[in-house]
């Protein structure tokens, strides 16, 4: 059929879904409980939402419904390669995967303290950095007490390693 006989309203815009968090490919997907339960949580309210369309006009339901379940398929992707690392199972006394560091930058004197998590939970502004991120592979394996340079553009910044824990 040619597009001179196909009505403008009956046009299906493709839904644009942001993709989720980098992971670069063949890294596994590391999540702390409290990850895999942010990751459980946004997928019941995806069903929810899913649920709960309450627009009346077809064609504005039927774009939602595509956009949601458009944002499932990533998630559930992203539930089903994730693994659940548990604390009590990790070196107590050796930054890896789920630890809470303290540091403090040896040029200011600043105290910070990160938890190191999954690409999903991170969230600087609450101290959750990425386990891919630059600061945490610079603090894998490391202890207390140990010192860690991270380089950056026009410096680099050298920080002591004061405390870690895993909760």
């Amino acid at each position: 059929m040619s597009r001179g006989f196909v009505k403008e309203d009956d046009q299906e815009e493709i839904p644009i879904v942001p993709q989720r968090a980098t992971l670069p490919e063949g890294v596994t997907n590391f999540v702390t409980r409290a990850g895999m339960d942010q990751l459980l949580a946004e997928k019941q309210a995806l069903i929810n939402e899913k649920d709960n369309l309450g627009t009346s006009r077809e064609n504005e339901k039927r774009i939602a419904l595509n956009y949601i379940n458009a944002k499932l398929q990533l998630l559930n992707s992203r539930i089903a390669e994730a693994r659940l690392v548990d604390p009590s199972e990790q070196p107590q006394d050796e930054i890896t995967f789920g630890a809470t560091v303290t540091l403090k930058n040896e040029k200011s004197g600043k105290i910070q303290t990160f938890q190191i998590v999954g690409v999903d939970e991170a969230d600087i502004a609450k101290g959750k950095i990425s386990f891919i991120s630059p600061l945490a592979r610079a603090m894998i394996n490391k202890k207390a007490g140990d010192r860690i340079s991270l380089k950056r553009d026009r410096d680099e910044i050298t920080f002591e390693i004061m405390a870690l824990a895993y909760r």
